[in-house]
């Protein structure tokens, strides 16, 4: 049975799409109404989270010469979000890094900029290596206290919302819809499937290689998190060469890993978007640890496709829905 709702627009800087089902308990709006409320409440938080936007709530704190600054709910789980991100990884994955992104030229949203050639920037990029944590790991001086109301930081200290966000609204509104039968919530390639009947009939979330943007493998979800990023989104040349917005924490500048693409799987999208940049962020090898025990796949530099740890074979279709980097 196909979804109820289908709706898709540009959010985040991205295409956002949500496929919901039929209502399972009585006075759920129905599938077309619901999407037009999680369609306004995904629109607040871009707008409120954007770091791209003066008047947002995070500006708000990147702009607060204060060490204490009270915060919104909302704010408090993004920058939350943002430090178990990095804490997962080791601090890999880190919302601090704003004055890098911005020195390597990502003080505005690419969103309606052409990407640069990704073959061309493979060309022209550094030998590969892993990337490593920042020494001084400054996430670990930013704190959430819900109690106050506040989030406490050194002074200068920036949050960048990135990925994560897009992780993290996507579970929000994937709660918001346990009352329908199924769904996907897709934010730019951070996706939350789940709903009674999709652990029947799994959803089928196709692989989009980053390079020609064919299918390259189809993934059997019925709950949880999938998450696929690539370089070939937002890459961009330089005077000196070419920049893309994944960043080695320890150098600043942009990580040349020998990967181009991943996609992993979570128990959520956040989960899921925070192993997908890691293994991205640490290289062949550190990719595979990562993405070894949920599963995943690996597209390297000259293109390879490479599957990771218990991904089913592509079943009979079902349900297909892209899953495109981001």
């Amino acid at each position: 049975m196909s979804a109820q709702a289908d709706t898709t627009f540009r959010s985040m800087g991205s295409d956002v799409r949500l496929l919901i089902g039929y209502p399972l308990r009585h006075g759920e709006p129905p599938a077309t109404e619901a999407a037009a409320e999680e369609r306004t409440f995904i629109e607040d938080f871009a707008a409120r989270m954007s770091r791209f936007i003066p008047e947002s709530d995070l500006s708000a704190l990147n702009g607060d010469p204060r060490a204490e600054v009270p915060a919104s709910s909302l704010l408090r789980n993004v920058v939350r979000a943002g430090v178990w991100a990095a804490e997962l990884t080791g601090g890999l994955v880190d919302p601090t890094l704003v004055s890098e992104l911005e020195a390597v030229g990502y003080s505005r949203s690419l969103a309606d900029r052409e990407p640069a050639s990704l073959q061309e920037a493979l060309a022209a990029a550094p030998p590969r290596r892993p990337a490593q944590p920042h020494p001084a790991k400054r996430y670990r001086h930013v704190e959430v206290d819900d109690r106050a109301g506040v989030v406490r930081r050194p002074p200068g200290v920036r949050i960048d919302s990135g990925g994560v966000g897009k992780g993290l609204v996507a579970d929000m509104v994937a709660f918001r819809l346990c009352g329908y039968s199924r769904y996907v919530v897709d934010c730019g390639g951070d996706l939350a499937v789940g709903g009674v009947e999709a652990l029947v009939r799994p959803y089928e979330i196709e692989v989009e290689h980053p390079l020609t943007g064919e299918t390259v493998h189809t993934l059997r979800v019925s709950s949880g998190g999938v998450a696929t990023s690539g370089l070939n989104v937002r890459v961009w040349r330089t005077p000196d060469g070419f920049s893309h917005h994944l960043l080695d924490p320890a150098s600043g500048r942009p990580a040349w890993t020998g990967l181009i693409g991943a996609t992993a799987l979570g128990t959520s999208a956040l989960e899921a978007e925070t192993l997908t940049k890691a293994a991205l962020l640490l290289g062949p090898a550190g990719a595979r640890r990562v993405l070894a025990k949920q599963g995943g796949l690996i597209v390297h530099d000259d293109g390879d496709v490479e599957l990771v740890g218990p991904i089913d074979q592509p079943p009979r279709m079902l349900l297909r829905v892209a899953a495109r980097a981001a």
